[in-house]
């Protein structure tokens, strides 16, 4: 720092910070020789030790899939359980994480059987252990992948010992679970209509549906011809039913109107009939539906409505129907179709659209299947596993030729099978029963998640968890619904709504459908007899399957070992051993009890105190885990329910990558580093949707950079500070009120760790290093720092406080920035990192609390606002070269009480200032000279590039130093 005239270089007096630790984070070359330190150091296991004896804080790790790269939901779902863990052990608590993986399951399954398509291979004819041995090495090999990512990201956890649906132990734990359903008579087995994928020929439970628009539906009118009612008028005519899924005509049984619809017989008039050939049969016949959607069915089959354009004949209202008989359109093949079609009362009928009257197939509808069983009518189970029609069936059977020769037996999910052109449609037309059909209707349909594929309703026997059952075998408890619903009412859920939602799913949902027609899962390993079809429930029995399983894996469920498990007392021919596999809902709905109630972990407990994932597992892993726990244990598993909102790209559009707008972390990771990704998950509102890409990394960046700086600071600051500031020393104003602010930080960061509020956390403390250390406390003290004495108590009082800072701040981020907190501390204290310490074992800072005038502050804070604001014109037109050229004037009456001139000639970095009369601030370049070490300029220096008194004391004591030395 040179004077003007070069007389003397001062440069050496000057008191610079200095540092090794560099403003370029270089952060992927970097981070991971970090965590190959930690990984050295064992810090987990330090961690538990540290912490061992504390109030423990337990987050369970809702397992991710192991089938793929880790991806940008996956880093955000893992920064923020890594950052509450982090943040809660900081607060001195025992606060673990095992990390765990969901295993089973039909992706997997699905895999291997791509596998076998290329390479030729039938599954069937490869041996269920055989098939099963791949599934387990291809999910370990991307278990193995998934962990190395986790642990890249700064993920800290029992990466040693993580949990896997797929262990033995776990496996057997799962069947025991299972076993106290089937124990406590909330299981049962039952034929009932499930969402069913042909393509992946199995059920599939709600969580594993996606709706999909679609606007190319069939949409067909049909004709039932009325043959017998109380209503002698209605004889004869044709009761008009309409559906989106003309492929399950084939199995209709019966006919669905709303009592409280009122219903009339009508005749299209002969001028609409003319030039409509379709029409034709119509001539002179009566057709019947609810009165009010007359008008909407005219407009389908391409008739004009108007008062004159149909005659209406009887009119009757719903509750007169009963009794009243129709017959299929196909009744003319005899057999099942030649039976007659009774209509029923059904209350789900409405007048929203179609024609107020539904036809019912009990196979292929869950209000169809209720009010046919209630009516007496049974499904028939007409459609196979793979979405065709039985062999044997009468209608679209196998041999059922079309016009080339060729079967029309396809899946009925099949687009050309289910369009008006299909066979069925043909038949119905040719049968003079189609009023109309077309491909142009607009509507939501299910879809597999995993396929893409359509899914149907299929009536299949299936396993249940019964939920309004009463529960026995809990106190309290009437039925496993209503305890469900009590849980969810005194469980925390941030955001709030996430209760309201659960609640909703968990009020009306069915049965719990948990079992699945696939290999690769935990089998329902019971037994039930041949004869009377009863589920066998003794827990010898089921405690030998648990045993087997646990030693052997699932491949122990095996009929060879069927005499073992049933023991001498039962002949193993008089029982069939169930083949269907558990949901795998199931399966990670049983985790708290296999990973947080045993020995294996004994550092977890349960219930854990906070479950953490995306606001889809309301549906999912929330709900499994709540009915599971609540059906075995009465109460909910967690106590605390954390959702997350989907990352979307920049534009907040959902992310695919046919659109190619995937952001991949690892990537991320590649260019920008770790902390990065860490840091903009903790920056957005995860409780929503939010966004990412180019740009906002790019942002995400400078913030960083600016965190960065103020370690960097701090670092250059405190070189060589021994903390030898006296006990009776007072400190400045300015540092008392700068305490007082870092307290009230600190309050508000433990409220937004308790409240998992972590962009606010974020926020406060990047606002707190911006605004209230680098932009007014750094920058006010500079000069201190620079330029005066070495030990000038308010140097030393400054340089206390900076320490104060480092202390609080390092801990503050260190769940946030993992990498980069490390990395300063080890600058500062590298002693500590040959003692294998790491800024990861330290615990929240303890402040110093102080008494200030924050009001007088405030207000002096938005005086010297306005002040640099008016400084800046001057400075852009190279009036002034900065504030230190500056003689300002500043309004009397907004100088808050108890500061002099020279404070605020400080406080605002200007060469003087002065109180004056009016509202505005006055700004003029001094005439005084400036000195050629502090660069101040001030009354007191005669010329430009000579001393004020302080740098002349600084600089004479510093030569004598130097002098003493030499």
């Amino acid at each position: 720092m040179p004077n003007d005239d070069n007389s003397r270089d001062y440069r050496p007096t000057v008191f610079l910070p200095k540092t090794a630790f560099p403003m370029k984070a270089g952060l992927p070359q970097k981070e991971p020789g970090i965590q190959a330190r930690w990984e050295e150091i064992g810090l987990y296991e330090k961690l538990r030790e540290a912490r061992a004896g504390r109030e423990k804080f337990i987050l369970h790790d809702g397992p991710p899939y192991a089938n793929g790269d880790m991806h940008i939901g996956h880093a955000l779902n893992h920064v923020l359980k890594d950052t509450v863990v982090r943040t809660q052990s900081l607060l001195g608590k025992d606060a673990p994480y095992v990390p765990g993986w969901d295993c089973h399951g039909l992706p997997i399954e699905w895999k291997i059987e791509e596998l076998y398509r290329k390479k030729k291979k039938n599954k069937n004819d490869v041996p269920p252990k055989e098939f099963r041995a791949e599934c387990r090495d291809y999910a370990q090999k991307w278990v193995d992948v998934q962990r190395d990512q986790l642990k890249r990201l700064g993920i800290n956890g029992r990466w040693d010992k993580p949990y896997l649906t797929m262990r033995p132990e776990a496996e057997g734990a799962i069947v025991a679970e299972l076993h106290k359903f089937a124990e406590t008579g909330q299981l049962y087995r039952g034929a009932k209509p499930v969402m069913w994928s042909p393509v992946e020929e199995t059920a599939l439970a709600d969580a594993e549906v996606e709706y999909a628009d679609l606007t190319d539906s069939p949409q067909i009118d049909v004709a039932f011809e009325i043959v017998e009612s109380p209503i002698e008028e209605l004889v004869g005519a044709h009761a008009v039913i309409w559906t989106t899924t003309p492929w399950t005509i084939p199995v209709n049984q019966a006919l669905a109107y709303g009592p409280d619809v009122e219903y009339s017989t009508f005749e299209i008039k002969t001028d609409e009939i003319d030039d409509k050939p379709h029409l034709e049969k119509w001539r002179g016949k009566l057709l019947f539906m609810a009165d009010k959607l007359i008008p909407s069915f005219l407009l389908r089959i391409g008739c004009e409505y108007d008062n004159s354009s149909v005659k209406h004949y009887t009119v009757c209202g719903g509750d007169q129907l009963a009794g009243t008989i129709v017959r299929h359109p196909m009744h003319h093949l005899g057999g099942f179709y030649a039976k007659p079609r009774p209509m029923l009362a059904g209350d789900f009928v409405t007048t929203d659209s179609g024609t107020g009257i539904v036809h019912m197939s009990p196979d292929h509808g869950e209000d169809d299947f209720d009010l046919c069983k209630a009516n007496g009518i049974d499904p028939v189970f007409a459609v196979m596993g793979d979405g065709r029609y039985r062999d044997d069936w009468l209608w679209l059977g196998a041999d059922d030729k079309d016009a080339d020769g060729k079967e029309r037996r396809r899946s009925v999910i099949n687009k050309p099978f289910n369009s008006p052109e299909g066979p069925i449609c043909s038949d119905l037309r040719e049968a003079g029963a189609l009023l109309s059909a077309s491909a142009d209707y607009a509507h939501s349909y299910p879809h597999s998640w995993r396929s893409k594929a359509k899914v149907v309703y299929r009536c299949t026997p299936q396993w249940f968890i019964a939920i309004d059952e009463r529960l026995e075998h809990i106190d309290g408890a009437p039925t496993l619904r209503a305890r469900a619903m009590e849980e969810i009412e005194a469980t925390r859920f941030i955001p709030e709504k996430g209760r309201n939602r659960l609640r909703s799913m968990v009020e009306g949902r069915p049965d719990w459908l948990i079992s699945r027609q696939r290999a690769w899962g935990v089998p329902i390993a019971l037994f039930v007899h041949r004869e009377s079809g009863e589920l066998l429930v003794d827990p010898e029995v089921n405690a030998r399957i648990q045993a087997a399983i646990t030693a052997d894996t699932v491949d122990a469920w095996d009929k060879s070992r069927a005499a073992e498990f049933l023991g001498a007392d039962r002949n193993p021919d008089d029982y069939e051993m169930v083949s269907d596999i558990l949901d795998v809902w199931f399966d990670s709905g049983s985790t708290h009890a296999f990973v947080l109630e045993t020995d294996e972990w004994p550092e977890l407990q349960s219930p854990a105190d906070l479950y953490l994932e995306g606001s889809d597992q309301h549906r999912g892993w929330f709900q499994s885990s709540l009915l599971e726990s609540c059906g075995t244990r009465g109460r909910a598993p967690y106590k605390d329910v954390l959702t997350h909102g989907f990352t979307m790209d920049s534009k907040g559009m959902k992310m695919s990558k046919s659109l190619g707008n995937t952001v991949n972390p690892l990537k991320v990771m590649e260019q920008y580093g770790a902390d990065i990704i860490r840091l903009w998950a903790l920056s957005v509102d995860f409780t929503e949707d939010h966004r990412i890409g180019d740009e906002i990394l790019k942002g995400v960046g400078d913030t960083y950079r600016k965190l960065r700086n103020t370690f960097r600071y701090l670092l250059g600051a405190l070189d060589g500070f021994v903390g030898d500031l006296g006990d009776d020393a007072e400190i400045p104003e300015l540092e008392v009120y700068i305490l007082s602010e870092l307290a009230e930080l600190d309050r508000k960061l433990r409220q937004a760790v308790d409240d998992y509020d972590f962009n606010t956390y974020t926020r406060l403390l990047v606002d707190f290093c911006n605004e209230d250390l680098s932009a007014f406390f750094f920058d006010i003290r500079k000069d201190c720092l620079y330029c005066d004495d070495e030990n000038d108590p308010k140097r030393r009082a400054y340089r206390t406080v900076l320490d104060i800072l480092f202390h609080a701040l390092i801990r503050y981020t260190a769940p946030v920035l993992v990498y980069t907190s490390e990395e300063v501390w080890r600058a500062r204290y590298p002693e500590d990192n040959e003692q294998q310490g790491s800024v990861h074992l330290l615990e929240w800072p303890s402040i110093p609390q102080v008494g200030s005038d924050t009001a007088r502050w405030t207000a002096l804070r938005e005086l010297r606002e306005t002040v640099m604001e008016a400084i800046e014109p001057l400075r852009r037109e190279k009036t002034i070269r900065s504030g230190l050229e500056a003689d300002v004037i500043v309004p009397a009456d907004k100088v808050p009480a108890g500061f002099t001139d020279a404070d605020l000639a400080e406080l605002f970095i200007a060469a003087s200032v002065t109180r004056g009369q009016g509202d505005d601030v006055k700004v003029t370049r001094t005439s005084d000279h400036k000195c050629g070490r502090c660069w101040r300029l001030l009354p007191e220096v005669t010329a430009d590039g000579d001393l004020c008194g302080r740098c002349a004391e600084v600089v004479t004591a510093y030569d004598a130093a130097e002098e003493a030395a030499a």
